[in-house]
């Protein structure tokens, strides 16, 4: 993978180029894209800005976020060929800190669950994940060294444990989501791909202007509650030697670890997820849904067609199960700085089993709004594993330098 603070460091010693560092971009993606599938479309002849901290830094749009250099496409026929008239805030945001953006990359539609062409660049055999496919895909592979995602699910955190890539799903909001085809709004997070945990905080630092994500450093000694989400069904062997290989690395480099039950409440709210998106998505897609049914994709199309009978009853209580959740978690975290658990239930999924993996790991944690960061830890049979790092809302900075701590914790023992 390519490191974002590597280039930085580089390019501010003078050492490197800032057109030098976009070239390279584009030579990896010339190189590797033919295989992996990550880009719906990308500038051959992109150049690097003449200032900002992200000045040489190529980065890839989820093709659900509007761009007005580049089509957006959503993943969907209905949309072939929409060309956007601005940028999406978050864009901007990347723009005027100095960024390149080098293309689009692909998604399931609507950020749904339908697979994309894209490939694992681990092995072309398996799955990205889902639905930001394409992001997950190019910074694992080496292409660019930033993406960005969404996840309504487990839409950033699973793909990048599925293809070794280190990514954030920030607290709700800390992103904005204006100028991103919605599909829950209660849900939808704007998140980031890099090839470590640094790389994430000096993306998120020049991006948002945040004193906290400038100068983090990997955490001292962090307390850690380990929580496996019985409740969300058995992972496979791999994610339980993932999640294992963690905490010993964890142990050893110092930190505390406890395994701690969930309280009910926050349970419960892993439960209504799924009320809270359905829900939500058939009023964000109902032009859609009512004007071009028959083109939506086949595995959305089931989905909004099995849950267009929910009340706005189920919802509102599934709401309230939501706020008592996040009351508890938050009286959850007065004992630890961070919780600990898998990123996803297991390697990769084949291809041919056409699913992007299920989010089961990952949904709660979107619900709660909590910032989130995998860490990758081992491959097992060639496919990478992750784990999951979780802080208290609005905690973003803790997350990323108890992420950094087990990364070196991880680079230690192995």
């Amino acid at each position: 993978m390519i490191s974002l603070a590597d280039l930085q460091r580089r390019i501010e010693a003078g050492g490197l180029s800032p057109d030098t560092a976009i070239a390279q971009s584009l030579a990896a993606i010339e190189a590797k894209e033919k295989d992996i599938h990550a880009f719906v479309r990308h500038d051959t002849s992109a150049k690097a800005q003449a200032s900002g901290p992200l000045r040489g830094i190529a980065v890839g749009i989820k093709d659900i976020i509007d761009t007005a250099d580049f089509p957006t496409e959503m993943g969907s026929e209905i949309y072939r060929g929409w060309q956007p008239r601005s940028d999406a805030p978050v864009v901007m945001m990347l723009k005027r800190a100095g960024a390149t953006i080098i293309g689009k990359t692909t998604t399931t539609a609507f950020a749904s669950r339908d697979p994309t062409p894209t490939l694992n660049p681990h092995n072309v055999g398996h799955t990205p994940g889902g639905s930001s496919s394409g992001s997950a895909a190019a910074v694992g592979a080496g292409m660019i060294p930033l993406a960005l995602g969404t996840q309504t699910g487990g839409s950033v955190i699973r793909p990048a444990a599925y293809c070794g890539a280190a990514a954030i799903k920030p607290s709700f909001r800390m992103l904005p989501t204006v100028g991103v085809k919605c599909y829950s709004w209660a849900l939808d997070t704007v998140g980031l791909f890099g090839a470590r945990a640094e790389d994430l905080a000096r993306g998120l630092s020049a991006m948002t202007g945040r004193a906290e994500f400038s100068g983090i450093v990997a955490a001292k000694s962090p307390r850690i509650g380990v929580v496996r989400q019985e409740f969300a069904e058995a992972v496979e062997p791999s994610a339980e030697q993932g999640l294992q290989a963690a905490i010993k690395a964890a142990e050893r480099a110092g930190a505390s670890v406890q395994t701690i039950d969930l309280p009910e409440a926050v349970q419960e709210a892993w439960r209504i997820h799924p009320i809270i998106q359905d829900f939500e998505a058939h009023r964000a897609l109902a032009w859609e849904f009512d004007e071009h049914h028959d083109e939506i994709a086949p595995m959305l199309r089931a989905s909004l067609d099995e849950t267009v009978g929910l009340t706005p009853k189920e919802y509102d209580d599934a709401r309230r199960v939501a706020r008592r959740g996040r009351r508890e978690l938050g009286e959850l975290f007065e004992g630890f700085d961070v919780l600990l658990t898998y990123s996803a239930p297991g390697t990769a999924p084949a291809k041919e089993l056409a699913s992007t993996g299920s989010p089961r790991y990952n949904r709660l944690w979107t619900l709660m709004g909590n910032p989130c960061v995998n860490v990758p830890v081992l491959k097992v049979g060639g496919l990478p594993i992750g784990v999951q790092v979780i802080a208290r809302f609005g905690n973003d900075a803790r997350a990323l330098a108890a992420a950094w701590f087990l990364e070196d914790a991880l680079a230690k023992s192995g």
